[in-house]
């Protein structure tokens, strides 16, 4: 059975000004896989989720959607099946849990649909449903994570772009939200693409990894072939890659 390639970006260079945030970037994201982006601070990483969903502009090369290139607009990207949860949760504190989830599910196509997908998540994430009535910003940060997460899912994407979720969090905590990405794309055959500095917990979930430096792929592989070219310990250490 052949496995589609459902995005792709080729030789992409984005530019903040006049500092080169990517240059030449060529990664690709395949049906049910779990992707890791790696790398030391400022190496692009989120630059590429934010190219992938509009909010960097493109300044050369491509971005395709099945094979077909396409200029990612925000709202459109939506619509298309890619959800993009931003580092630091960003949960709309002031409504509730429920609220959140009705938010996230802005472009389904009426609230039958959007109800609809709520109950699937509670079933998913039983915790949300028990803090259904409270406000969000009442939630630990952990809690927030996995609220974030769930209102991605919202509009049924078949790409989830996860920046940092482990950001700030507990230890426990961190097992926990990796064991709800991993059972999202294992149940619901979501594919993932994840920026994360807790490199390990990725890896264990991972089916294959980029590492940038400098705004390059420096290399890439599956998590055994990364691990075994010492990448990991370069990675952590700060040495050239």
């Amino acid at each position: 059975m052949t496995t589609e390639t459902l995005l792709q970006l080729k030789n992409v260079s984005v530019q903040y000004g006049g500092v080169h945030a990517l240059t030449d970037v060529d990664i690709k994201l395949d049906e049910g896989e779990v992707v890791a982006l790696m790398g030391p601070n400022g190496a692009g990483k989120s630059t590429i989720l934010k190219a992938i969903f509009g909010l960097a502009p493109i300044h050369s090369g491509d971005f395709l959607w099945h094979e077909q290139k396409v200029v990612p607009v925000p709202h459109e990207i939506v619509v298309q099946g890619i959800a993009f949860v931003p580092q630091g949760r960003r949960v709309f504190t002031d409504l509730t849990v429920e609220e959140n989830l009705e938010v996230g599910g802005y472009t389904n196509a009426n609230a039958k649909m959007t109800k609809q997908r709520i109950v699937e998540l509670y079933d998913m994430f039983p915790m949300l449903k028990g803090k259904r009535r409270a406000k969000s910003g009442t939630l630990s940060g952990g809690q927030q994570q996995m609220l974030a997460i769930a209102r991605g899912l919202m509009t049924d994407p078949k790409v989830l772009l996860l920046d940092e979720p482990s950001l700030g969090l507990a230890p426990k905590v961190v097992k926990e939200v990796f064991q709800f990405v991993k059972e999202i794309n294992e149940k619901r055959k979501t594919a993932i693409m994840v920026v994360e500095h807790n490199i390990k917990s990725l890896l264990d979930i991972a089916t294959r990894g980029y590492v940038l430096d400098k705004g390059r792929v420096v290399v890439s592989g599956s998590p055994h072939d990364l691990i075994a070219k010492g990448t990991l310990e370069k990675v952590f250490t700060g040495a050239a890659l």
